[in-house]
């Protein structure tokens, strides 16, 4: 009886020494608690509202845009003015003007513009832009809404002139139904956001798994945590917790961050509601619990394979692009979900974080499915991992 006793505390035993050394730790305490779990959502929220504001601001202020050739079209330069444009001084070579960034759209308008005006003649502006520059695209889209609306108007007119109804020139209308939700919208520009949760589980028990590892390899720590001899497995049982109790902190904090700085992402000016509130964060949670225990398996599993800290660190780094696959796939390879997809891990996590954030929520099948594959793979992992520690040649002391 007295024998099985050690035996039976060997896991705790090893998990709160693993704790209690890492938390003296200062760069572990770093990666696991600040690097990624705060430093992340500010730099995604600080973008969002750079992007956000820089768009807003372009879409409401007015616009100066060089204008060749304004005294042939005086109506639409009057036009322009009113939808908030303001015509600039014309430019000698507006498609270089335009490569070199120094206006966002040039507006040139042809010579003979009033003459086949008069004579009811289809005349044409021509618009130049670079598509290439993504920061030009407001621009280029609010002048050329302004544009064709002033066509259609003087269209229009043209035709109530001549006895005719406006509407014999559009016979067929399109009307639009837009089914997305203000919710469901927000997805389109928080797509990378399930990456942001996967790595903050790999930084949360980065450090702790290469130390656990290669670097007690590398400093040749020998000494035995127990009087009696311990079952490898629990060994690993106990360091395995450990990661995880770090990666879960991390994540955590995470999805506290997100909480609150979401609330200063201002969404509703461009017609979109983002809840990042207790609801989904206790679903998030959920549904990356057994991606923890995977994450924190595997990278034991790479980090033991190496034989200095500094291999390891490289190893797990290549490692950590593993996940962005799944969000790169999602992002410009739009897919309808299908049931088996919640099952493969990473993907099914990605597939739920969307439907939380569209507002949708996760069925008990989803849900059921994702932690299924997820717990699957990670048993897998940690048995793989636990072969490891039996090896002779991969041996780690505790």
């Amino acid at each position: 009886m007295n024998k099985a006793t050690p035996k039976t505390r060997a896991f705790l035993t090893v998990f709160l020494k693993e704790v209690k050394e890492n938390l003296r730790d200062r760069r572990t305490l770093v990666s696991a608690f600040l690097t990624g779990p705060l430093l992340g959502p500010l730099l995604f929220v600080m973008m969002i509202n750079y992007a956000l504001t820089r768009e807003l601001d372009k879409a409401e202020k007015p616009l100066p845009v060089p204008v060749i050739g304004a005294e042939h079209a005086p109506n639409l330069v009057s036009a322009l003015k009113a939808g908030g444009v303001v015509p600039g001084a014309p430019v000698a070579d507006p498609a270089q003007a335009v490569r070199k960034q120094d206006a966002d759209v040039v507006l040139r308008i042809a010579p003979g513009y009033g003459k086949a005006w008069r004579e009811g003649e289809p005349v044409q502006v021509e618009l130049f832009y670079d598509s290439s520059q993504r920061d030009a695209n407001t621009s280029v889209e609010r002048v050329t809404k302004l544009v064709e609306g002033y066509a259609r108007q003087q269209g229009a007119m043209r035709l109530v002139a001549r006895g005719l109804s406006p509407g014999t020139a559009w016979p067929l209308q399109v009307a639009r139904r837009d089914q997305a939700t203000p919710q469901s919208r927000a997805v389109l520009m928080f797509a990378m956001l399930p990456y942001f949760f996967v790595i903050t589980i790999f930084m949360g028990g980065m450090y702790l798994a290469i130390d656990l590892t290669a670097g007690e390899r590398e400093r040749q720590s020998l000494e035995p945590l127990f009087a009696n001899p311990v079952p490898r497995w629990k060994i690993l049982c106990g360091k395995l917790a450990a990661i995880c109790a770090f990666s879960t902190a991390s994540l955590l904090i995470t999805l506290l961050a997100f909480a609150v700085v979401g609330q200063f992402i201002p969404a509703g000016k461009i017609g979109m509601e983002l809840d990042l509130g207790l609801r989904f964060a206790t679903c998030v949670l959920l549904l990356m619990l057994p991606l923890v225990v995977l994450l924190a398996a595997l990278q034991s599993m790479v980090a033991a394979f190496a034989k200095s800290y500094r291999e390891a660190q490289t190893y797990i780094s290549l490692l950590m692009l593993v996940p962005i696959i799944p969000s790169l796939l999602l992002s410009f390879m739009p897919i309808k979900a299908q049931a088996w997809m919640y099952a493969v891990p990473l993907l099914g996590q990605n597939l739920g974080i969307m439907q939380l954030l569209r507002g949708d929520g996760v069925s008990g099948e989803q849900l059921g499915l994702c932690l299924a594959g997820s717990t699957a793979a990670a048993l897998l992992a940690v048995l793989v991992t636990a072969q490891l520690y039996r090896s002779e040649k991969l041996a780690i002391s505790a």
